[in-house]
């Protein structure tokens, strides 16, 4: 078998071991590697985030320029401004992908974990790193879980609270 396809079937795990280590090992990420990110976050963006790319060339040439700048950033701010503000990005797509490439740095901006942690709309870069991230880790050290799991456990309360009210 040339190919190991069963790894797209777990895509956050493929997403967070392989793509990320290729990303640390070759400083940038293939279109495949990309779009599987964009696609584990919302898969609805998918179209919308090629044609932005497209305007800057091919596919493959726009993500490895696009994912080279990230990689080359001196700090996390300018990751973030690198796709918020030079490339057009929306703030949880943008701290989705940066959640996959250094996830004990970055988690990402979501309603729902916003919502539980009894945050109104905080969606610029500056809020993000001043109030949203801040409270995540915040949590994430009293529950003692990882950043990744501090997102995913907010989350999933959202989550369940939601269907409780779907079946009331």
């Amino acid at each position: 078998m040339s190919k190991d396809y069963l790894k797209y079937y777990k895509l956050e795990d493929y997403i967070f071991e392989e793509v990320r280590n290729n990303f640390n090992k070759r400083g940038y990420l293939l279109s495949e590697e990309f779009f599987s990110i964009i696609i584990w976050k919302a898969n609805r963006a998918k179209t919308k985030i090629k044609k932005r790319l497209l305007e800057r060339g091919n596919v493959q040439k726009s993500v490895k320029e696009l994912t080279g700048e990230i990689y080359k950033a001196d700090n996390l701010e300018e990751k973030l401004n690198i796709l918020t503000k030079e490339w057009g990005f929306y703030l949880p797509m943008a701290t989705a992908i940066l959640t996959v490439l250094y996830p004990k740095e970055f988690t990402i901006y979501d309603i729902r974990v916003r919502e539980q942690l009894n945050l109104k709309e905080t969606a610029s870069v500056k809020k993000y790193f001043s109030e949203f991230l801040p409270m995540v880790k915040d949590f994430a050290k009293k529950q003692n879980l990882s950043l990744r799991d501090a997102d995913r456990y907010l989350w999933g309360k959202s989550f369940h609270e939601d269907i409780k009210k779907l079946i009331k």
